[in-house]
């Protein structure tokens, strides 16, 4: 049975897509980007600021589901710009503990939605 998680603490769907999806103990988030859910405004002018509000949005995901980054096994990074992977990284590494880390790609690609810098999802598990 799967179960829909949804916040108004992380951007709404801008498309027929839920923000994550629980089965069991497994939680599979999609992917996010840089809306500020309060204001529905895009934030992409300075890679870390876009960085940092990708992760808040992601946890406000995983809050909801009542995880944390902790419970992340897998994330999947998707950057327009591989010069930019130091300072997403940098962003990144402060959300884990390099000893429990997630398993990770990240991949460069040529468009994001909303033509964004930076989009993450994540596995958890409880």
């Amino acid at each position: 049975m799967k179960k829909i998680i949804q916040t108004s603490k992380a951007p709404a769907p801008i498309g027929p897509y839920n923000q994550a999806v629980q089965t069991g103990n497994m939680l599979f988030t999609s992917g996010q980007i840089a809306i500020d859910p309060n204001t529905g405004e895009l934030k992409i002018s300075d890679i870390q600021e876009e960085t940092h509000l990708v992760m808040q949005n992601l946890k406000a995901v995983l809050e909801e589901a009542g995880m944390t980054f902790e419970n992340v096994i897998k994330t999947s990074i998707f950057i327009s710009n591989m010069n930019n992977f130091t300072k997403i990284n940098e962003v990144y590494a402060h959300y884990f503990n390099n000893e429990t880390a997630p398993a990770r790609e990240t991949v460069e690609v040529a468009n994001l939605p909303k033509f964004v810098n930076v989009e993450i999802s994540a596995i958890a598990v409880k």
